[in-house]
């Protein structure tokens, strides 16, 4: 060992008492009476790294070296706790310094070789973690010879260390057996971290890197939880059958983790930006504004993009006394032809959205939506838990493209996660509930291709009743032609198109005429209102600060109204609306009032959101003949005039019929009509028991109820 020089002693010491002069601060008061209290039940001393750079400039160099030699740093910081008498010489072995709040975070993705061994910050999602297992970190072995204990062997991350096969009391060539009761453990968990989503350009695969937890800090997160990890950066040769490589493996050891559960934290938001953001909530056409800012390339479909807004800023979450929640997050379900531009829609959402997360039905399991339990190289052969979409989405937005094409057993893994917000999983000894508080934005199509309006909503999209009674509004996008709204389609289409191409030609070549200006104008009618960036921030600013309480006139309309669509309900009409709709009108009406950043829901938010579910209940669960509101439309998928018709005509059937139960088609409907019913209807029932095979034609004009032999 090379014998330091008196200057270089010193050097030490003044650091060491540089620590000594920053520990003593009052902010760190707290911190040092809880460790020489609980000692050794806290082993953590926990230091701000804010409070290091306002300790001015010796503060600013404490803080430099940290980055750059973290290890030296926190044996400086160790000493000084035995120099104030905080630990004990004997005991700073197993005290930890730990870093919270690191100003510079660095991205998974920009992580580089000349960081390795220095202190990082990074900050992600938590993807995967394994169970809490020990881990050895000091092994003592005994010579099965001479039973001569070895000195303890100092272990590292990753492969196990044997000592040489020699003993050194007896010096034969002989078997050492691992002591466990003499050697020393340490708690470990192995934890896996993704880039956020809305960090990501369009396309870019996100990065992760693994993280190795040991001591206090296991245990402590779920996958799912977003968090900023602060660490050394290790790295660690990779062997290839047994070959070593030139290419080195990175993983975080551990020293803190922070779990973000402020909401949208990650959006900085400037005073600037919160001057525009309050002016922008005094604009009385604030609404329009922000339905032009979505998709603004989609033209028309207003009450759509309102919906839609409205989802974005979302209802308040209730968490009650008694342990219950309820939420507060808007699911809406766009069905509708194909070329409607359901998915652009959904894309552009979850662009708009701070937090927000994409997949297509068809190419996602359960396991993908949910959370699954894996077993892989990652933790060692042994079972770990990992985070599926609506778990990364958690206070977000999970925008789900074509839910019909899903599997029906992957789909029924939606409930527990839109209703109660959680996502259960029970598999190789592993139970565990994680949340994925977000709001569900859905798009299906028609099971015949086109929406056809005479057959039920459930029948065409293929989707459980149990499933569709849990979005709060159901929109049918249909295409139907109208001459006035395709000629502007047309047009909004092919300007869009042609702003394009000039684009595009600029960018490659010099255009007479053709300036900056001259395409911003071209473009005006394809501009969002409200730009993306500063939309984003107005959500997040919204979801952070205004959290309305409704006023006792908005009380009594929504309650009015919810009653009036029960009183339609006789014995012999459907119940029109169950209490699953009179929460979605609360949620509507804060997310309303979000809107505006009001303190409270007025009659103004009560009267918007009415107006909305009104229009949805008319288009889903409207019975035209009866003039009333059809729930079972929605929620059973077929309505209760449409049950009663089916019935009549089996009835009918069975009644005309003859010896072998067949009846003419013509006498079936004559009978129909006397009693009451219109002949379209009739028709159109007898067409659907054909193709469902409730009814068999055995020649033209003749039909027989099929009956089925058991």
């Amino acid at each position: 060992m090379i014998p330091m020089s008196p200057r270089q002693k010193t050097e030490v010491t003044d650091v060491v008492s540089d620590w000594e002069t920053f520990l003593k601060r009052q902010y760190n008061r707290k911190e040092r009476v809880e460790l020489s209290k609980e000692f050794p039940h806290k082993r953590s001393f926990y230091i701000d790294y804010r409070n290091l750079e306002a300790f001015g400039r010796r503060g600013l160099a404490l803080a430099d070296e940290l980055i750059e030699r973290p290890e030296k740093v926190m044996n400086d910081v160790k000493d000084a706790l035995v120099r104030l008498g905080i630990i004990e010489e004997k005991d700073r072995r197993i005290v930890h310094v730990r870093f919270t709040n690191l100003t510079r975070k660095t991205k998974i993705r920009d992580i580089r070789a000349n960081q390795i061994n220095t202190f990082v910050a990074v900050e992600g999602i938590l993807r995967k973690t394994t169970e809490v297992r020990p881990r050895i970190v000091s092994a003592v072995f005994k010579c099965l010879e001479c039973g001569q204990f070895t000195p303890p062997y100092s272990q590292t991350y990753g492969r196990f260390q044997d000592p040489f096969r020699v003993c050194a009391n007896c010096q034969k060539k002989t078997p050492l057996e691992l002591v466990p009761e003499k050697s020393e453990f340490v708690d470990a968990q192995k934890l896996r971290i993704q880039e956020s989503p809305e960090g990501l350009r369009g396309g870019e695969q996100p990065q992760t890197i693994d993280v190795d937890v040991t001591d206090d800090l296991t245990g402590g997160s779920a996958p799912g939880d977003r968090v900023v990890i602060t660490g050394i950066l290790r790295s660690f040769q990779r062997i290839n059958a047994g070959t070593k490589s030139t290419l080195f493996d990175i993983y975080l050891e551990c020293n803190a983790i922070e779990v973000a559960e402020k909401e949208f934290e990650e959006v900085n938001i400037t005073e600037e930006d919160e001057e525009a953001i309050h002016e922008l909530s005094k604009d009385p056409k604030i609404y329009s504004k922000i339905a032009r800012s979505i998709a603004p390339t989609i033209y028309g479909n207003t009450d759509v993009k309102e919906a839609v807004a409205l989802q974005l800023f979302g209802g308040i979450p209730k968490e009650m006394p008694d342990g219950s929640r309820l939420r507060g997050d808007i699911h809406v379900l766009l069905v509708g032809d194909p070329g409607i531009a359901k998915s652009q829609l959904l894309r552009y959402i979850v662009q708009l959205s701070p937090r927000g997360i994409y997949t297509s039905g068809k190419s996602s399991t359960s396991a993908g939506l949910t959370a699954t339990a894996v077993k892989d190289e990652f933790g060692d052969g042994r079972w770990t838990l990992e985070a599926g979409a609506l778990v990364l989405a958690d206070m977000g937005m999970a925008a789900v493209d074509e839910l019909d094409k899903m599997d029906k057993e992957d789909r029924s893994a939606l409930h527990e996660a839109m209703e109660q917000q959680t996502v259960s999983i029970a598999k190789a000894g592993i139970t565990a509930t994680l949340r994925s508080r977000c709001a569900l934005l859905g798009a299906a199509n028609p099971k015949m291709g086109r929406f056809d309006e005479y057959s039920p909503i459930g029948e065409q999209i293929n989707m459980p009743p149990s499933l569709l009674s849990r979005f709060d509004l159901i929109f049918i996008m249909t295409d139907k032609p109208d001459s006035a709204r395709d000629m502007a389609i047309a047009e909004h289409i092919l300007k869009s198109h042609a702003v394009g191409e000039l684009i595009e030609k600029k960018r490659r070549m010099p255009v007479e005429g053709v300036d900056d200006a001259y395409i911003q104008q071209q473009l005006k009618p394809v501009t969002p209102d409200i730009e993306p960036l500063l939309f984003r921030k107005y959500i997040a600013y919204a979801k952070r600060t205004c959290f309305p309480t409704i006023v006792p006139e908005a009380r009594d309309a929504l309650r009015d109204y919810y009653l009036q669509l029960r009183n339609l309900a006789d014995n012999n009409k459907p119940v029109p609306v169950t209490a699953r709709q009179l929460e979605a009108l609360v949620r509507l009406g804060e997310a309303s009032a979000r809107i505006r950043l009001s303190p409270t829901v007025d009659m103004e938010d009560a009267q918007r959101v009415i107006k909305i579910v009104d229009t949805c209940l008319r288009q889903v669960a409207y019975d035209a003949e009866s003039g009333t509101f059809d729930i079972d439309k929605w929620t059973t998928g077929i309505s209760k005039k449409q049950r009663d018709i089916i019935r009549t005509v089996k009835e009918v059937i069975r009644d005309i019929g003859g010896d072998d139960g067949s009846a003419n088609v013509e006498q079936v409907v004559e009978e129909m009509i006397r009693q009451g019913f219109a002949k379209e209807k009739v028709d159109a029932t007898i067409k659907m028991l054909k193709n469902e095979g409730e009814i068999v034609e055995l020649r033209a004009g003749i039909i027989k109820l099929f009956v089925r032999e058991y």
